[in-house]
């Protein structure tokens, strides 16, 4: 194998590459980088078994070739030198790299011995041609909510799934919920898969800048996220296992009416709810929330403890007097995740739901025993 490529773009894709390579038990081949020159293309292959990574860059080819090379030795080094062109030359299992003054070789293996990747038929898969700015919000709204729990693994992803045409994205660990309409009129295109939220985080990582679109693209086991077009910088590719399982029927937990409906400005309502939160640290975040319709406030306060306690309140129009206690850390999550300077906050009484609103997205916290 020979070609030459830029620096800058060979050293960007390992960074990518290098954080999926990790070897397991009895595969330290996994810690490698699969390399493959043809024509006037590179590609770079890493995976964990759970996730891969192809990356499909331009290069001047000179000799066609494969061979595996530990990730994180080539990346560093890569980095290291100064951009402009760099050579690569394979003899046997050693990669010569070279670059004006410097010159190195790292020892490899042969390409015989790294796993293959599943295929997955694009042909018969549920495919969208999705914003990415907008793909990107909607698995930051909804990943909050996911559980880190491995005994139930159904729920430490995102669920994508179709309803009434459109798509959305759910997440819950039990004590909250997050769901987006990601995408309106999809053409009857049916799907129900989780995607492990550490997949998403690759993917978000690995979006390149000035990316406007991206490709989804999903069969029974795993889903494909394909980042560019094939430019100056190439084209990425992240495929992913699906989580087997069934997500549970979240819709029935949305509330579809509250008793109190409140609209706050969330830039306040967050201020608040943190610093309530401070002084509620030593009974597990419990804070209260009470509207008054007297007065015309929401107050927010903590449960008394050894730090203090703390109340503050909150003007806004209040059609009902009532009470709840949220955990701090929850609700701030869900404000966070709302992009508005304005946000709907809902609740019926202290054994039911709370629920912020915004157009699309709902986050549903569950309260606690007062």
């Amino acid at each position: 194998m020979e070609l030459e490529i830029s620096q800058s773009i060979l050293s960007r894709a390992l960074n990518i590459a290098t954080r999926v390579a990790s070897g397991r038990a009895g595969l330290p081949i996994l810690n490698n980088v699969l390399f493959k020159a043809e024509a006037d293309k590179l590609t770079i292959i890493a995976t964990n078994l759970e996730v891969a990574i192809q990356e499909h860059l331009k290069a001047k080819v000179t000799k066609s070739g494969t061979i595996t090379v530990p990730a994180r030795l080539l990346a560093e080094s890569i980095g290291t030198l100064p951009r402009g062109s760099i050579k690569l030359t394979v003899d046997g299992a050693k990669i010569g790299v070279e670059a004006e003054n410097y010159k190195s070789t790292i020892l490899g293996l042969a390409s015989d011995d790294y796993p293959e990747l599943p295929v997955l038929d694009e042909g018969a898969a549920v495919s969208f041609t999705v914003n990415v700015a907008e793909f990107k919000q909607a698995v930051a709204q909804t990943v909050v909510a996911a559980s880190s729990d491995t005994s139930r693994p159904v729920l430490t992803g995102v669920f994508f799934n179709t309803f009434e045409d459109d798509l959305y994205l759910a997440a819950t660990d039990g004590y909250r919920l997050a769901e987006k309409r990601f995408m309106t009129g999809v053409d009857g295109k049916e799907l129900e898969a989780v995607v492990p939220t550490s997949s998403l985080q690759e993917v978000i990582r690995s979006i390149g800048e000035g990316l406007e679109e991206m490709t989804l693209l999903f069969d029974q086991d795993q889903v494909k996220f394909r980042l560019g077009g094939g430019g100056e910088d190439g084209e990425i590719e992240v495929t992913s296992k699906l989580i087997d399982g069934s997500f549970p029927n979240y819709r029935q937990l949305i509330p579809k009416t509250t008793d109190v409906n409140l609209k706050l400005d969330k830039s306040e309502f967050l201020r608040m709810t943190k610093l309530a939160g401070l002084f509620a640290r030593d009974s597990g975040g419990s804070i209260i929330l009470e509207t008054s319709v007297e007065k015309g406030v929401l107050s927010i306060a903590s449960v008394a403890s050894e730090r203090g306690e703390n109340t503050s309140d909150l003007k806004t129009k209040v059609d009902t007097d009532g009470k709840i206690t949220l955990n701090s850390r929850f609700l701030t999550d869900g404000l966070g995740s709302a992009e508005g300077d304005e946000v709907d906050f809902g609740f019926s009484g202290k054994m039911a739901p709370a629920i912020l609103r915004e157009d699309g997205y709902n986050h549903i916290i569950m309260p606690l025993k007062s």
